[in-house]
Formats: structure tokens, C-alpha cells, sequence
């Protein structure tokens, strides 16, 4: 036992270090990640140095990668942005799928190198992109939410709904058999979706709630990573696609108020598994095989970039995209998807395909992998050399011009509704169950989350908010939020509450652009009214509120210099005299 988990240790930090060396170097001349981790995987793999060498069960590890990757995604649409989709998504992401998969197989057919059953599963298996792959290209890049973006998603999306016609023509077409008829399957999977719609609308937000309340961080991650794993099992259960199921979730819990926090415990889990998915990707390019048949790799390789990217470009084009986003999003779906590599594997148990064959057809998909960086480069820089001066230029994302507003009690309120009332879009992030629930029968969206957390903050738009506004009951909370924002948004507007005036001391050392203390702008309120009552006149009560502004603040910058006990002969000076009327 004690020698297995050596040897465990031993290749999990072969991995980490292999990750660690490749990223950074690759990201340093401006490669990508991507293409550092499908290196790292081809180099320390075991047709490169051989220090890694368990690629098949790797690779069933890392899909969770690909699982995780796309519930955030689904995170991030709502169902009405989703139905909006739908004529890219059953109109664009059909025809690229119908036309490229039947090309493929015709020249396969035609090149004599297959019969027409096997030509068809490959064809049609080779039409898939990755959608690891080009996810996060885009999400690494910032362009997931626009034009092109969108329209790549749409394509994506199809395709992963298109697992299961594919997988269960394979042991018909190799003569097999099928494991029942495609009737009995679709009314599964169908059911399926149903119940985890029906569980997901009604029962998700509940549970989160329930776990939340108990306070602990914990429990609330593993049961974000506990609805992904049953949704995922449920759906693949079913015959179809697991990334699919995890979606499904994302989009379901898209609205829920828990989305922003259940995005920020899963995301280091994502980066880590799905960075693992592209390391054993790398592992399975067969050195050898590429050396033996260099010419029919490459030369495949090439050929299916180029294929799909043709076909993609026009038909974008015939569906009224841009001649840019049409060419950046064929570039972007380019390469062969993860997914031929379950129909290959399939292929040869069912004797449709040799060990050959899917060696090659696995290169290739690899290699068109490693060649999509350099060919969305490039369309990018056509792109960008055919644009015309802005006439068809877009303005702002919707959702950049924001406050967000971190604690949504008693000050978070009142700002909140100042804002919004004035036109300002809001994301309120709030870790209270309680206030979450008072603000929803007021008719406030009000997201749960740790809002002292820096990936918390990012997660709800930090970097694109026009101003960030502290409300937290916790001082300590404050400061901490205070810190992470200055430290990696420089120039964000960050707005402070202080809890008293030693608290303001502590965060004025913390580079807030305002602090405002929880107190004192009541305080003097109240002053003001008395004062009035009591028969003052109103421009000696504004004299004897600013005398005691430039009081306070004098005092304040002692205690900052000197300490607590600094100035504390103000606190009873007397103001200027004035007469009663």
C-alpha cells in the first residue's frame, strides 16, 4: 500500500510540476494555457520523456474538468438567454454538424479507406469541436459573451445534444445490435431532463438555502460539487452527454441567489481538473504513430482545421453573421472535439474501426487541437484588418456599467434603492441567508456569497463595476475586501462603510476612495433636528455642523499619527458663538 501511494504521490507531482513548468512559459510568449498543458501532457507522457503513464484513467479523472466547466458556463445563462439562442442552436449548430459530418464521411468513402458505416460514425464524430477547448479559449480571452462567442456556444451546445443519436448508431451500424431501440432511448433521456428540470426549478434553491444557513463553507461547496456529480450521472444514465447534464444544472441555478458564490467554490476545482483534461489530451499523441504516417497526420490534421472551417464560415455567413464574427468563430471551432475520442474507442470495441485507424484519427484530433491557437490568430487579424471604421461597432456589454453593493443590510438597503431607483444596474452579494430572504419579498435580487473573498467579488463583476460599495456588518470583512480590491483593481471605485471611528482609522491605511462611518451622518442628523427644535436658526446650525466636521477630521488625522488618545481635547472645544433668535 505504502509503495502505491508513492508511486500516486510520485505522478500527481509529475503532473503539477509539468503544469507549472509549461503554463508559464507558454503563457510568457503569449501561447495560451491550453496549448502549455497539451505540451506538458506530450512531454512528460508516455510517448514523450515516459514519466507519466496512466492516460486512460487520467483522462475519465479529468472529464470532470470538462463537467465542472460547463456548469459554470450554465451559471452564467439564464433560461430566457437560453431560448433566445435557439434558432443558432437548432439552425446554425444543426447544419454544421449535418454538412461537415457528411463531407467528412464522403471522403473517407471516396478515398477508399473505410466502408460507408464506418466512414459515417468517423465523419460525423470528426464534425464535433471541443468543447473544452474552445470554451475556455474564449472565457480566458473575455469574448464568451460576445457576437461571435454566442454563436460559437450555440454550435458547442448542439453538439453535445447530438451524443446520443451518435453513440447509439454505432453498434447498429457495426451490425452488433443496439441495447434497445432509439424510441425507448429518447424516452428516457427525455424523462429524464424532465425530472431534473422539475428538481432543479423547485428543490435546488431550497437546498442551498437549508445549507447555507448552517453557516459553513464547506458543506456549501461539497453540495455545489454533489448536485453537478448527480446531475452529470443522472444525464449520462440516460444516454446522453454528462457536460450536458452539468449544464442543464448551471442553468437552472442561474438564477438562484447562490450562483456568484457556488461559481467561486467550484472555480479552483474546475481550473485545476479541466487544466488535468488537456495534460492527458497531450498524453495520447502517439509520437510514434505521428512519425510512421508524418504525412497522413499532418496532412489530416490540416485538413479537418480547414474543412470545418470553411464549411463554419459560410454557413455563419448564410445565418446573417458579420464576415468577421463568421471567420472568428470557424476559427474558433475548428479542431476535432474530446468527444471522437469516446467514438473511436467505441469504434474499435465494435470492431468498426482498427487500432490504426483510431490511432490516427486520435493524432489528428490532437493535432488539430495544437494548430487552433495560431489559425484564430490569424482570423483575428484578418478580422480586424477587414473592419470598417465603426459604423457596425457596438457599444458597452450589457451588465458593465454596475455598482456592486457587498452586505445588504441596514446601509446596503438604502443604497441599494437609491441606486437602482436612479438607473444603476446592482449585483448585491450578501452571505446572511436571512437578509436574502427579507430582500426577496421586497422585490430585490440579492446574491449569496462571502463578499470578503477576492474570487467572490470577481465572480460578480468586480473588474467591469463602476463603483464597489462595502456594507458589511464585519469590519474585519471590510478591510479584507478593501485590501484584495486595491491590491488587484487599482484604479476601481471602492466605497467603504466603517463600523466606528477606530475602524475608519484602520481603513483609511487601505486606500478606499470614500468611507463613510456607519453612524455619523445619522448622528449629525439627529443633532441638526434637535438643534432646530430648540430654536436655532438654520444657518447657525449648518455653522456649528461644519465647525464640528473640520473638528473631527482634524482629530481624526491625530489619532491616525499619534494614536487613540491623540486630540482628544476637540471633542470639547467650544464652537463659535452664535445667539439664539
Amino acid at each position: 500500500m505504502a509503495g502505491t501511494d508513492s508511486a500516486f504521490l510520485i505522478e500527481a507531482a509529475t503532473y503539477l510540476g509539468a503544469a507549472a513548468v509549461a503554463v508559464p512559459l507558454f503563457n510568457r510568449f503569449k501561447l495560451g494555457s491550453i496549448l502549455g498543458y497539451l505540451a506538458a501532457g506530450v512531454a512528460a507522457g508516455p510517448y514523450g520523456l515516459n514519466l507519466l503513464h496512466r492516460q486512460d484513467g487520467v483522462f475519465h479523472v479529468a472529464e470532470l474538468g470538462v463537467v465542472l466547466f460547463m456548469f459554470v458556463i450554465g451559471l452564467e445563462l439564464s433560461i430566457s438567454r437560453l431560448w433566445s439562442m435557439r434558432q443558432q442552436i437548432f439552425g446554425l449548430g444543426a447544419a454544421q454538424m449535418g454538412i461537415t459530418g457528411v463531407v467528412i464521411a464522403c471522403l473517407f468513402v471516396a478515398a477508399g479507406v473505410m466502408p460507408v458505416q464506418a466512414a459515417a460514425i468517423a465523419g460525423f464524430s470528426l464534425a464535433f469541436s471541443s468543447t473544452a477547448f474552445a470554451l475556455q479559449w474564449l472565457k480566458d480571452r473575455g469574448e464568451l459573451n460576445t457576437a461571435y462567442g454566442r454563436q460559437s456556444f450555440s454550435v458547442l451546445l448542439f453538439q453535445d445534444l447530438a451524443v446520443i443519436p451518435l453513440l447509439a448508431a454505432v453498434p447498429v451500424l457495426a451490425g452488433v445490435g443496439a441495447d434497445g431501440n432509439a424510441l425507448a432511448a429518447s424516452a428516457k433521456a427525455i424523462g429524464v431532463i424532465a425530472v431534473v428540470i422539475i428538481v432543479g426549478r423547485f428543490g435546488l434553491d431550497k437546498i442551498f438555502r437549508l445549507v447555507a444557513g448552517s453557516g459553513s463553507r464547506e458543506a456549501f461547496a461539497a453540495t455545489a460539487l454533489l448536485v453537478v456529480a448527480l446531475t452529470s450521472l443522472a444525464v449520462a444514465w440516460a444516454g446522453l452527454s454528462m457536460a450536458l447534464g452539468a449544464f442543464l444544472a448551471g442553468v437552472l441555478l442561474s438564477e438562484s441567489s447562490f450562483k456568484h458564490q457556488i461559481e467561486t467554490d467550484i472555480e479552483p476545482f474546475r481550473g485545476l481538473l479541466l487544466g488535468l483534461f488537456f495534460i492527458s489530451i497531450g498524453m495520447r499523441l502517439d509520437l510514434g504513430i505521428i512519425l510512421q504516417y508524418w504525412l497522413v497526420v499532418l496532412g489530416g490534421a490540416s485538413g479537418l482545421v480547414f474543412l470545418k472551417a470553411s464549411i463554419l464560415f459560410v454557413l455563419a455567413q448564410l445565418m446573417g453573421a458579420r464576415k468577421d464574427n463568421a471567420l472568428r468563430t470557424a476559427a474558433t471551432l475548428s479542431q476535432g472535439g474530446e468527444f471522437s475520442f469516446v467514438v473511436v474507442t467505441l469504434g474499435v470495441g465494435s470492431a468498426m474501426f482498427t487500432d490504426v485507424q483510431a490511432n490516427l484519427m486520435s493524432a489528428i484530433v490532437t493535432l488539430s487541437m495544437m494548430l487552433t491557437p495560431a489559425l484564430v490568430a490569424l482570423a483575428n487579424r484578418v478580422a480586424q484588418g477587414s473592419q470598417d471604421n465603426g459604423e457596425d461597432l457596438s457599444g458597452p456589454e450589457a451588465g458593465r456599467d454596475h455598482a456592486v453593493i457587498v452586505g445588504f443590510g441596514r446601509m446596503g438597503q438604502i443604497v441599494s434603492q437609491v441606486l437602482q431607483n436612479s438607473g444603476v444596474d446592482i449585483v448585491a452579494i450578501d452571505r446572511n441567508p436571512q437578509h436574502i430572504r427579507n430582500a426577496e419579498r421586497f422585490g430585490f435580487k440579492v446574491y449569496f456569497g462571502d463578499g470578503s473573498r477576492l474570487d467572490m467579488l470577481m465572480n460578480a463583476g468586480a473588474a467591469n463595476a463602476q463603483a464597489i460599495i462595502l456594507c458589511m456588518d464585519d469590519p474585519e470583512a471590510v478591510n479584507h475586501a478593501t485590501a484584495s480590491l486595491r491590491a488587484s483593481l487599482p484604479n476601481v471605485t471602492i466605497i467603504a462603510c466603517a463600523h466606528d471611528r477606530m475602524h475608519e482609522i484602520e481603513l483609511r491605511k487601505l486606500g478606499p476612495d470614500v468611507i463613510v462611518r456607519e453612524t455619523l451622518e445619522s448622528s449629525v442628523l439627529m443633532a441638526r433636528e434637535a438643534l432646530e427644535r430648540m430654536g436655532y436658526e438654520s444657518n447657525t446650525i449648518e455653522d456649528y455642523i461644519q465647525q464640528f466636521r473640520v473638528t473631527d477630521r482634524e482629530r481624526l488625522l491625530a489619532q491616525i499619527d499619534e494614536g487613540p488618545e491623540a486630540g482628544k481635547h476637540l471633542i470639547h472645544k467650544a464652537y463659535s458663538h452664535t445667539e439664539k433668535r
